[in-house]
């Protein structure tokens, strides 16, 4: 476990405070991943509200427990990229369509424009647009049901 030479804390708003060794203070502290698909628990920056880097975490398991779970908190209100467990059906096959889905944030339905709402970020990953703009994640396309890799595999 590394030791960092910073504490946090929450101020009586419940935004983060970054407390340097020497003292210095900075309100409104904001966590941000490196590599938030690939590597979310690696590579975490700890900005301040004009964007300077205060801190560098290598891992989250690199924290004090109570430290790690306001990062994880704050980054948890931050992001909302749910991740789709199974395609259930779609529409139709022809974009613009409706995909109703399970999510790891429950069930859901979204429209998709085109098929190029459809980005591979990794060999088995992809992310998916909706047509408001919410990324919906697809970690392992290995790892969906049969059903789901057919109905997946008629977009790509």
């Amino acid at each position: 476990m590394t030791t960092h030479d910073f504490t946090l804390s929450r101020n009586a708003f419940g935004k983060l405070v970054f407390t340097a060794a020497n003292g210095d203070r900075f309100e409104g502290v904001v966590p941000v991943r490196a590599f938030p698909i690939g590597a979310p628990d690696d590579g975490i920056a700890l900005v301040n509200a004009d964007g300077q880097e205060l801190a560098w975490i290598m891992r989250l398991t690199d924290l004090a427990d109570d430290t790690r779970t306001m990062v994880e908190e704050e980054l948890a209100s931050r992001e909302f990229m749910p991740e789709i467990q199974r395609i259930q059906r779609v529409s139709n096959y022809n974009a613009p369509c409706t995909w109703f889905v399970e999510t790891n944030r429950g069930d859901a339905s979204f429209t998709l424009k085109g098929e190029e709402d459809i980005r591979r970020i990794a060999s088995t990953s992809l992310l998916i647009a909706d047509n408001h703009g919410v990324q919906f994640l697809i970690r392992d396309t290995q790892a969906l049901d049969k059903g789901s890799r057919k109905i997946l595999d008629r977009f790509l």
